[in-house]
């Protein structure tokens, strides 16, 4: 199945995701677990639990604030 019918986010491309994925799926466990470390640690985010059937909904939140102009 090709992904060129799929839509992407602004400067998301087919190239990019085929990128991504290569990166994920060359990656050891140990760097895999290293990468889930050091963004546990970050002081901007946080993890938390999500029903499935919300993610969407997170993630078009999510989506919407990244690109919301920052007030201040």
């Amino acid at each position: 199945m090709s992904m060129s019918n799929n839509r992407f986010p602004p400067g998301w491309s087919e190239a990019r995701v085929q990128r991504l994925l290569a990166h994920y799926e060359q990656q050891t466990e140990a760097e895999a677990a290293a990468a889930d470390e050091a963004a546990a640690e970050r002081a901007d985010q946080t993890f938390i639990r999500v029903p499935r059937d919300l993610v969407p909904q997170v993630r078009d939140l999510v989506a919407r604030y990244q690109v919301a102009p920052s007030a201040g």
